[in-house]
C-alpha cells in the first residue's frame, strides 16, 4: 500500500515495527513526545526528560520526526496524514493528537526544511599567480607557464573558510575558465 507522507511509496519497515510501539503509550505522552519533536525539527532543542523512564524513546523519537518531516516534505494536510496513520494501525484518538500538532507547525517545519536542506557552499575569494620559468637546469625545454590557483570557499554549516589549493597549466586552465564562463552565462540567463 502507498502512502502520501511516504512519498507514494510504500511504508518503510521499521516505521510499521515502530507504529505498534506508538500505540502502546498514552495519547498525551505522545503527544507530548510530537511537540517536542517538532521543537526539535524547527531547531529549537528537545527535553525528554519526562519520557526517560519510557526504553523506547530514541525509536519513538525516530520514527516521530521520519513522519512529522516526510509529511511536510510531501506537503500532506493532517487529515489524510491522520488517516494514513490510523491504516498503520495508530489509534484515532493518538493519531488526531498527532496531527493536530503537525498542523499547527506545518508551514514552520516546511520553511525550515527549505532552509536547511540543499544547501551549498559559497566562493569567499579566489587567489592566482602565475610562474614561467624561464630556464632550468632540471629541464631541457621550458615553454609553459604554471598558474597556482587558490580557491577560499566558506563552509556554510560552520562558516569557516576551507582552501582549496591547485596547479594547472594554461591549456587546462583556459579549460577551466572558459567553462566558469558557461556556468555563468547559464546562472544568469536563469535568473
Amino acid at each position: 500500500m502507498r502512502f502520501r507522507f511516504c512519498g507514494d511509496l510504500d511504508c518503510p519497515d521499521w516505521v510499521l515495527a515502530e507504529i505498534s510501539t506508538l500505540a502502546k503509550i498514552s495519547s498525551v505522552k505522545m503527544k507530548l513526545l510530537c511537540v517536542q519533536v517538532l521543537k526539535e525539527l524547527l531547531g529549537e532543542g528537545i527535553d525528554v526528560r519526562d519520557s526517560l523512564n519510557y526504553h523506547d524513546v530514541k525509536a519513538t523519537i525516530a520514527v516521530l520526526s521520519f513522519i512529522l518531516s516526510s509529511a511536510a516534505k510531501y506537503s500532506v494536510d493532517g487529515e489524510s496524514l491522520s488517516s494514513e496513520l490510523q491504516q498503520l494501525g495508530l489509534p484515532k484518538e493518538h493519531a488526531a493528537g498527532f496531527c493536530k500538532s503537525y498542523e499547527d507547525k506545518q508551514a514552520a517545519l516546511q520553511d525550515r526544511l527549505k532552509e536547511t536542506s540543499l544547501r551549498l557552499n559559497k566562493l569567499d575569494c579566489v587567489s592566482w599567480r602565475v610562474d614561467h620559468t624561464l630556464s632550468s637546469s632540471e629541464l631541457q625545454e621550458v615553454n609553459e607557464p604554471v598558474i597556482h590557483l587558490k580557491i577560499n570557499v566558506r563552509n556554510v554549516d560552520t562558516n569557516l573558510v576551507e582552501p582549496t589549493v591547485m596547479s594547472v597549466t594554461a591549456n587546462k586552465f583556459r579549460v577551466l575558465l572558459t567553462e566558469l564562463k558557461q556556468a555563468q552565462a547559464l546562472m544568469n540567463s536563469l535568473n
